[in-house]
């Protein structure tokens, strides 16, 4: 599979974002999409997920801010970030894998695969 995110740009502190992932090559039907963020000296931390039936979970700190959607017709998943801070920069990356992995909802495990990630900063 193949996973290509768009949308990484430079904004300021209180405006919006549009993270797009297309995937292609993706065979699952019961499946998970993520989004996942990385900031420089930080370890990698899960921002949202969607399964194939359409439950969501979202990180505590972007509950209030992001939303998370897929359009199913274009194999895309999408996460909308509003009202950005500084502590938002980070490389996104999106994931796609099994929606159950040795009886785990969306694991996002050494199974699923990562797109290359799109860069958001966010200035005060």
């Amino acid at each position: 599979a193949k996973l290509v995110e768009s949308g990484g740009d430079s904004v300021q502190s209180g405006q919006s974002l549009k993270l797009s992932c297309v995937i292609s090559g993706f065979g699952y039907s019961s499946y998970c999409l993520g989004w996942f963020r990385q900031a420089p000296g930080k370890e990698r931390e899960r921002v949202a997920w969607i399964e194939s039936e359409g439950s969501i979970d979202i990180a505590d700190f972007a509950r209030a801010r992001f939303t998370i959607a897929q359009d199913k017709t274009k194999n895309t998943v999408y996460l909308q970030m509003n009202n950005l801070e500084p502590d938002d920069t980070a490389m996104y990356f999106c994931a796609a894998g099994p929606k159950w992995t040795n009886g785990k909802l969306c694991p996002f495990d050494s199974r699923y695969y990562w797109g290359q990630g799109t860069q958001v900063t966010v200035s005060s």
